[in-house]
């Protein structure tokens, strides 16, 4: 028998629950409404890429374990993306691990990078994830916080060089950056490899939405700055870019060293994951650049047509430049509590959308932003705006 005097959660976790992600979704089910909560496409990717998966699994290549690090052809398929990108040279054999997402990936950097006691950075609002993993691992998060100014959140420099102490091991960096849609410019990018290499800092980059940045903003890798090669894990993955979330196919890419410590932890994690999967995606980071720059534009249309019902509907809208999220602010409805308005959003319009300020360390920072997500058919973003129009009246 337990003790009835400890609890069952280990102190490092009790603080998180259930995530925002599957409350809202289950409320989506439970009332029948459109889910603009969760970020995940309600349409598969490319066919010829989900037939691949199809004649791995027939060929029986993947359906056992498949090789700790990944399959050759995908390590080597993500390499010559990130030169052909980027022009960053690697190792497929040394420098490339396969991870189950990008998920896992975070995790097993956190845990093989961070000793009890040291401090985190990261950029706030954040993935609900990183706050978990860095408690996992016993470090301490320390927040910096992007805050709206000239129509984008912006990330204050000051700020992130007084956060640095003695104690800080690592910067956690997200760009594009989710929830707020931000892209770092190159010279806030370039601020923060500077401050990296004078303070002996390690950083991982979570760069999932690489490949959705919109207007004239462009994604650049915080490894192709100078002294930054050697310090950064770069972690990525195939969900957002090719519409297979389900899949779960992410990788990190960084030096020898860097990758072998991260390799430690994820070999104890899920060890291997997604074997026929790794194979199409290896095919899917060869398609033509058309496919790129058509689902980009597609994706800025969806966040076009949104945006503009959301403003109809008299919320504030903060545009992003990159993402598949739209951040906004409820206060033109005289509300402020995001959690509150967010649960009973489905019973006013039928929408479900996901409040920022659990996104917070400080839950009063984003205490009246909400976030919606456009990577649904036209017609669900169309239904939606309209459901959205009871708010106006």
């Amino acid at each position: 028998m337990t003790s009835s005097a400890r609890p069952l959660l280990n102190r490092r976790l009790a603080e998180f629950g259930t995530t925002i992600f599957a409350e809202m979704s289950a409320l989506a089910l439970r009332t029948g409404s459109i889910n603009l909560g969760q970020g995940f496409p309600d349409t598969d990717g490319p066919e010829e890429i989900r037939e691949a998966a199809v004649r791995a699994l027939r060929d029986g290549r993947g359906n056992q374990y498949p090789p700790g690090p990944g399959v050759p052809e995908l390590r080597t398929a993500i390499a010559a993306h990130q030169r052909r990108r980027y022009g960053l040279s690697l190792d497929p054999d040394t420098e490339v691990l396969v991870t189950a997402g990008a998920t896992e990936a975070i995790a097993a950097a956190l845990l093989a990078l961070l000793e009890p006691g040291d401090e985190v950075i990261a950029l706030e609002p954040y993935y609900d994830s990183y706050a978990a993993c860095v408690a996992m691992a016993g470090a301490t998060r320390v927040p910096v916080t992007l805050r709206p100014r000239e129509g984008r959140f912006r990330l204050d420099l000051d700020e992130l060089r007084d956060a640095v102490t003695d104690r800080t091991r690592l910067l956690l960096i997200n760009t594009p950056h989710n929830p707020t849609g931000t892209v770092l410019t190159c010279e806030e990018l370039s601020a923060v490899a500077a401050l990296a290499v004078e303070r002996d800092l390690l950083v991982v980059t979570d760069e999932v939405y690489e490949h959705l940045v919109f207007d004239d903003a462009v994604h650049v890798p915080l490894a192709t700055f100078p002294g930054m090669r050697e310090r950064t894990v770069t972690i990525s993955s195939a969900g957002k870019t090719f519409s297979f979330t389900g899949w779960k196919v992410g990788w990190v890419t960084g030096t020898p060293a860097l990758v072998t410590a991260v390799r430690s932890a994820k070999q104890f994690l899920t060890y291997v994951s997604a074997g026929p999967f790794q194979y199409a995606v290896a095919e899917a980071l060869a398609l033509p650049e058309a496919y790129f720059d058509a689902f980009r534009a597609d994706h800025q249309r969806k966040r076009d047509l949104l945006g503009d019902g959301l403003r109809a509907a008299g919320f504030e809208v903060h545009r992003p430049r990159g993402t598949y999220f739209i951040t906004t602010d409820i206060t033109p409805f005289g509300e402020k509590d995001a959690h509150a308005f967010c649960r009973a959003l489905p019973e006013r319009c039928g929408v479900v959308a996901v409040p920022n300020s659990v996104f917070y360390d400080d839950p009063e920072a984003g205490r009246s932003q909400v976030r919606f997500t456009f990577c649904k058919k036209d017609d669900v973003l169309h239904e939606a705006a309209n459901r959205l129009q009871r708010l106006a009246s």
